[in-house]
């Protein structure tokens, strides 16, 4: 079954399920690419991994033991040397350890393609679909250096965000959904942007190369809508509830109505 919707489905941003469509979409951009580029060019995916911190669970609650000495002599008499106590108003406190889990380490993933010019084994281009990691919290820094390090390079950079949740890339003043930043490293430090919003087909958008050399257009639609398709993503969305994040009332009112065509 083909999605209702004529570009980006806000369906498929929903956390369970952007991790495979963002698997899906990478592979098939190489897919296409690939066969455009050769012999010169070769596109690769590369992998950058993240490790977030979870957060700790304690499992035990503090356990303080009071103990009162005898009496002698019809005196109370602290104990000395007593190790590991605390002294106050001769009652002794033995201090035992909390019981609790070590924070883990949540290692993400994060797949990304680089086009590399064979004449000269160099990367010339790199191509970013953003995951939620890359637009909220310590993803967003590493990802922040890691951006920074390609525009201050000769690299170009396509920055793909199909995605509603978190801080975006693009101007403050955008009221798009979605935007595509593509940066010519020629350019720098102007570089063209995509804005469009979930109403909108997605557009097809150039990929730079080599200076001079001609930049094939990814039919970005075209292939999100095929990893859909092979994908079989209709099968496990649930059509009759709101996307997460939700819609607003307006484009709710109209996604209903595309909805309703596929029953």
């Amino acid at each position: 079954m083909k999605s209702p919707f004529p570009g980006m489905d806000p369906y498929l941003e929903n956390n369970n399920t952007w991790n495979q469509v963002h698997h899906d979409l990478i592979t098939e951009i190489r897919r296409y690419l690939a066969t455009k580029l050769r012999p010169r060019y070769h596109v690769a995916i590369e992998q950058m991994i993240y490790l977030n911190m979870l957060p700790p669970e304690r499992v035990g609650r503090p356990d303080v033991l009071i103990q009162v000495p005898q009496p002698t002599n019809g005196h109370h008499r602290p104990h000395s040397g007593m190790s590991g106590t605390l002294l106050k108003e001769n009652v002794a406190i033995a201090i035992k350890p909390v019981t609790f889990i070590i924070p883990d380490f949540d290692e993400i993933k994060h797949a990304y393609l680089t086009v590399r010019d064979l004449n000269i084994d160099m990367v010339v281009t790199a191509i970013e679909i953003l995951s939620p990691v890359n637009k909220m919290g310590k993803g967003r820094k590493k990802y922040d250096d890691k951006r920074m390090e390609i525009l201050t390079s000769m690299t170009n950079f396509v920055e793909i965000d199909l995605l509603r949740t978190g801080q975006s890339y693009a101007p403050e003043d955008s009221t798009s959904d979605y935007h595509i930043i593509i940066s010519r490293s020629e350019h720098l430090p102007t570089a063209d942007m995509y804005a469009f919003t979930v109403r909108d087909v997605i557009p097809s958008i150039p990929i730079p190369l080599q200076p001079n050399d001609p930049e094939p257009m990814l039919p970005l639609n075209d292939l999100l809508h095929t990893v859909y398709e092979y994908g079989a993503y209709d099968m496990i969305i649930d059509y009759h509830r709101q996307p997460k994040p939700n819609l607003s009332v307006e484009d709710w009112a109209w996604a209903q109505g595309l909805i309703e065509k596929i029953g």
